[in-house]
């Protein structure tokens, strides 16, 4: 698949949920995103960020995880330029939605992260370890013997594995050799 020209079909954050959220659904994501407030080390990482990293989000502005999810990467964006954010329709893009699949299925989100020269370097979705715990908790009691216990707050936990995801990658593109010899540094 040609990767940069598939980012480059892809809609910035607002725009997404103007064509595809209706006035409720952009209004729980807007709701989302004002929860997501970050902490000072966190702001502070974001903007330590200096690879372009361009991320492609395959998601649905009615699904309830994506609702979770998605603004927080607009959050990181806010904080960090150099993180450019496209934003495709599960179901209006099928093709990048099966290519993007997770566990056999179209779930939402899918992220994929890619280089300043469109080579993909991670995907990552469709919910964080620390949902999954949660849920599975829920279904069946205690989802860890070993006294990992569900967070307080789960959207604070969601939020930072995210944003550890997010630094992976930063992180890869900044020790690559190939993109160190590009900017010389």
């Amino acid at each position: 698949m040609e990767w940069g020209a598939v980012f480059e079909r892809g809609l910035e954050y607002e725009a997404f949920l103007e064509r595809f959220g209706t006035e409720d659904q952009r209004a729980r994501w807007r709701a989302v995103f004002e929860r997501t407030q970050l902490s000072e080390g966190q702001r502070q990482l974001l903007r330590s960020f200096v690879r372009e990293m361009k991320v492609i989000v395959v998601a649905g502005a009615w699904c309830g995880d994506c609702v979770n999810q998605c603004p927080i990467f607009a959050r990181f964006a806010e904080e960090a330029p150099v993180i450019r954010l496209r934003f495709f329709d599960r179901d209006a893009f099928p093709v990048l939605a099966d290519e993007l699949s997770i566990c056999g299925g179209r779930r939402v989100p899918s992220v994929l992260f890619l280089s300043e020269d469109d080579y993909p370097c991670g995907r990552y979705g469709d919910r964080t370890l620390s949902k999954y715990r949660q849920m599975v908790a829920s279904l069946s009691g205690v989802a860890c013997p070993t006294g990992v216990a569900e967070p307080d707050d789960l959207h604070a936990a969601v939020v930072q594995e995210w944003l550890n995801e997010f630094e992976r990658i930063q992180w890869m593109l900044r020790t690559s050799a190939r993109l160190r010899q590009i900017h010389g540094d």
